[in-house]
């Protein structure tokens, strides 16, 4: 751990100028309490650094949480050993479960299911309640937000086949709000700025405009960023049914789970730390708080980890979310090459395009130096390496 300024605390061995300066921005707010704290994976972000730790009092910034609120992982440790699962798929097995799971699962920005699915009901009925209680219609939003629950994006978003260090068999995929939390994410930033320059609050970068406890926009922003959070935890429950489903049928036995977790990276929940009850917006970062499970993802292609966190009380609990990028999307697609990406992927089975050459595992902080920096926030239960990878172009 680096003490970058009295309000800043990194955990990042690679730190890019740029990034640190934005952390530093974020840090000099008057309301942060008590520092921000910068993860392994730290990367530059919009407003807010992407895995950054952010505690407030008083105040939230909408844009610390970002725009794909709820964004986070869900993962399965299924009965299967490897070498089980693979014989009784067959020698093509795995192609055609990654073509199933493609189908099921509707997948890149903009597609959605065409009818609500029937295990679909029972959340999107949840959904429908918490919505009343918060006191707000999410169609307003997104008049689709039906179809929306069970699709994963693009991205980094993604379904994997891994398995772990005892030969197990995991099913695990990483997506968060869809659409729906993409638009009520980006109209409380609006708010958020408007207010800003209507009362002459000078701000370093405007995507720092923040929101005050107790006003009628904050409360309508914590109401529906709850719901979006919660949509996004049933919309990677909803994804996870149709995986185990797709499973079943091609092994033609029942998954039997022994261990399930499911965990938010981009949201904001009330803690306490240092002596005060805070708002803590963990953008890019897992809830590390001492036996708690999280999941930890390498870049495609690479590592990932089931970890359990140790209560890093200047970490403000918190734990890296993944690998971290080294290179923008942009960069990495002038950098890098199709033949490269089939090389990192060898061995793996996924569609070979080269949509994906922005997500190569090069275009990523190397994960091993990641949980290294990591070794004094979690502990790793299981590693897992990828079989089969599914992704949205």
């Amino acid at each position: 751990m680096e003490q970058i300024t009295k309000r800043l605390m990194n955990w990042a061995s690679i730190l890019e100028p740029d990034t640190r300066a934005q952390a530093e921005r974020l840090s000099r707010m008057p309301f942060v309490h008590p520092h921000v704290a910068l993860m392994p994976d730290a990367h530059l972000g919009k407003g807010a650094t992407v895995g950054s730790v952010i505690p407030t009092a008083g105040a939230i910034i909408p844009a610390a949480v970002g725009v794909d609120i709820g964004c986070g992982m869900i993962a399965v440790r299924t009965q299967w050993a490897e070498s089980d699962f693979r014989d009784t798929l067959g020698p093509d097995g795995l192609r055609y479960l990654r073509e199933r799971i493609e189908r099921a699962v509707p997948l890149s920005a903009g597609k959605y299911n065409q009818r609500v699915e029937v295990s679909a009901v029972p959340r999107l009925v949840d959904l429908e309640l918490l919505a009343d209680a918060a006191g707000f219609d999410p169609a307003a939003y997104a008049p689709n937000w039906k179809l929306q629950l069970g699709t994963l994006g693009s991205g980094n978003h993604f379904i994997e086949v891994s398995v772990d260090e005892e030969d197990r068999v995991w099913l695990f995929l990483h997506s968060g709000s869809r659409g729906v939390g993409n638009k009520i994410a980006q109209h409380h930033i609006r708010v958020a700025q408007q207010l800003a320059e209507r009362y002459f609050i000078p701000l370093e970068d405007p995507d720092l405009a923040y929101l005050v406890d107790g006003t009628p926009e904050f409360d309508r922003y914590i109401a529906e960023l709850g719901w979006a959070q919660q949509f996004a935890l049933l919309n990677r429950e909803e994804m996870m049914h149709r995986v185990i489903a797709q499973v079943e049928l091609v092994t033609g036995g029942a998954v039997v789970e022994s261990e399930r977790v499911n965990c938010h990276h981009n949201y904001t929940t009330q803690e306490r730390h240092f002596g005060k009850t805070v708002w803590l917006s963990r953008k890019g970062a897992i809830d590390a708080s001492e036996g708690t499970l999280g999941l930890i993802p390498g870049s495609m292609g690479d590592l990932s980890y089931v970890v359990r966190g140790r209560g890093n009380r200047l970490a403000l609990n918190s734990s890296p979310h993944g690998a971290g990028r080294n290179y923008s999307r942009s960069a990495a697609r002038r950098t890098f090459t199709h033949e490269q990406l089939r090389e990192a992927m060898a061995g793996i089975e996924y569609r070979d395009t080269d949509a994906f050459l922005d997500e190569i595992p090069a275009a990523y902080k190397p994960i091993d130096v990641v949980m290294q920096d990591a070794a004094d926030l979690v502990d790793v239960v299981h590693t897992l390496s990828q079989i089969v990878n599914v992704k949205g172009d």
